[in-house]
């Protein structure tokens, strides 16, 4: 049987209370319309689909919705939801899972892209993005800009979060371009949570988008377009289709 990997049956019950911002119409609300924008009514694959967040508002938009998973119970959660049921979800690795069908989009958010721990197995993801899509289509990923220069000289750890019910930690492999994100709660979702991402720079997700037959379109450093510049936290990068 293929594990949930990190967002298994513990992590998946409190996930969307975990990331709660996440949820709120400020965030979706310019997610989905872009989104919907790049999919022009053709049909969209979500890499990592999740519990739903994206994928349902966007349904609700009119774009028919497709979505990859590795996480069994993160699709428990979404078919628990209002037309969970109605969004076909195959079970499997974002890198390599192929399924039928062509794709007007393809999308990757919330630093999802990062779950894959090697280079080769990001260069997958964007070959399988490719795969998917009908000439012209778009891959679309969200993902943080690394924070190197905020680390002090020699220092590792980076605290990114220091809330009420929440703090949290980056712990930095410079030089494995690796980092573990350590998550501490308080309260009702009190508990402690770590997971384990390969970052990178968007000049290295351009070269993967290459080696895959994809070519930039579009770069901004949120999804409301805004210009993406050297003090941006995160980039909403958008590749095209080269295919014939």
């Amino acid at each position: 049987m293929v594990s949930d990997g990190a967002f298994d049956e513990t992590v998946a019950p409190r996930y969307d209370d975990d990331c709660a911002d996440m949820f709120t119409p400020e965030v979706l609300e310019p997610t989905v319309a872009l989104l919907a924008e790049l999919a022009g009514g053709r049909p969209a694959l979500e890499f990592a689909v999740g519990t739903g967040r994206v994928a349902l508002p966007l349904a609700d938009a009119g774009i028919e919705v497709h979505g990859i998973e590795l996480s069994r119970a993160m699709v428990a959660e979404m078919r628990a939801k209002p037309g969970g049921d109605a969004i076909p979800v195959t079970i499997g690795d974002m890198a390599t899972t192929r399924i039928g069908g062509e794709f007007g989009l393809v999308y990757l958010v919330f630093n999802t892209i990062t779950n894959l721990l090697t280079q080769n197995e990001q260069v997958d993801c964007f070959r399988n993005a490719a795969a998917h899509l009908v000439p012209g289509g778009c891959f679309v990923i969200e993902t943080g800009v690394p924070r190197i220069q905020d680390l002090p000289r020699g220092e590792r750890f980076l605290a990114f979060d220091a809330g009420d019910e929440h703090g949290g930690i980056d712990e930095y492999d410079v030089v494995g371009q690796r980092l573990v994100s350590h998550h501490y709660r308080t309260g009702d979702c009190a508990g402690r949570f770590s997971s384990e991402h390969r970052w990178a720079w968007p000049a290295e997700y351009d070269l993967m988008a290459r080696i895959a037959g994809l070519r930039l379109r579009d770069r901004w450093a949120d999804w409301h377009r805004s210009p993406f510049t050297d003090t941006s936290r995160t980039h909403i990068s958008v590749w095209h289709s080269t295919n014939a």
